[in-house]
């Protein structure tokens, strides 16, 4: 998992699709290089995953033990 620090926390919690890919775009971004983004969901964002690989973006998924997940992005080196 990527060391560095979070730059942005996208809760997307109780929000409709399309608004957490929306927020987590957009903190995206806003972030400096070194930094990333923790976007957290009920379920793994798979579509997003996709996008995210074709921009050039690396991500680990995290699941809880309440069974939410933590997902961190950042931008490839």
């Amino acid at each position: 998992m990527s060391h560095r620090p979070v730059g942005k926390v996208v809760d997307g919690h109780g929000l409709e699709p399309p608004e957490p890919f929306e927020l987590t775009m957009a903190a995206l971004d806003a972030i400096d290089p070194s930094e990333s983004v923790l976007l957290l969901l009920p379920r793994e964002p798979h579509p997003l995953f996709q996008v995210l690989d074709r921009q050039g973006f690396l991500h680990r998924s995290q699941r809880t033990p309440e069974g939410h997940y933590e997902i961190r992005i950042w931008r490839a080196d």
